[in-house]
């Protein structure tokens, strides 16, 4: 239970923000325009929101050509690449198939979010189409579009997301290994989890 008090109304909630501006409401989309196409083909990275009965999931996808195909103006195609095979996300999908993407692309301070709903499919054809280094996905991902829209770039300015000066030296925070190394209270073995890592990574990135 939290010790603050909590907004428990929608009313309460808009008289501490007022009504959002023209532009905010003009920027949404039941489609994918041409300009919101050219921003989506720009990004290599999203993030995908999920819920389902065990609760809320959010799972980062990344790769640089090919991490989606836009059929039409309503029709998005994501191939699940290889991953830790916990499969959260879709095994949301099948039960809920409501979702949200968040877009970003390195360089700018604009992100585009995305809701819809969405199915899993492991449709032969279609998981061959998206063959890479002679491996298929084992499923995709069909997401019906029903909103997008551009999210201001202050929270990107705030954070300096791009601004290198500000970027983590990786040797300042925890890796994997020693995070399972503290999950398991000291009996994993994390040095030689993070020593092979990369060449376990590169050879099941696809």
């Amino acid at each position: 239970m939290s010790a603050y008090r909590a907004v428990t109304s929608i009313e309460e909630l808009e008289s501490l923000y007022g009504v959002p501006g023209e532009a905010s409401l003009l920027k949404v989309s039941d489609r994918i325009t041409p300009q919101y196409r050219r921003f989506l083909e720009a990004s290599p990275f999203f993030a995908l929101a999920s819920a389902g009965p065990e609760g809320l999931d959010c799972s980062p996808r990344g790769e640089l050509g090919g991490l989606f195909r836009i059929v039409d103006d309503k029709t998005l195609v994501i191939p699940d690449r290889r991953g830790n095979d916990r499969i959260d996300s879709l095994r949301n999908i099948v039960r809920d198939p409501r979702i949200g993407l968040l877009f970003l692309i390195p360089g700018s301070h604009t992100t585009i979010r995305m809701n819809g709903t969405a199915i899993v499919t492991a449709d032969p054809e279609l998981l061959a189409s998206f063959e890479k280094a002679g491996k298929q996905p084992r499923s995709a991902v069909v997401v019906t579009v029903n909103e997008i829209y551009t999210q201001c770039g202050r929270a990107v300015l705030r954070a300096k997301l791009w601004d290198p000066e500000h970027h983590v030296d990786p040797a300042d925070i925890p890796t994997a290994g020693d995070i399972l190394k503290e999950r398991s209270e000291g009996a994993f073995d994390a040095e030689t989890y993070d020593r092979e890592w990369a060449g376990r990574a590169k050879k099941t990135m696809w």
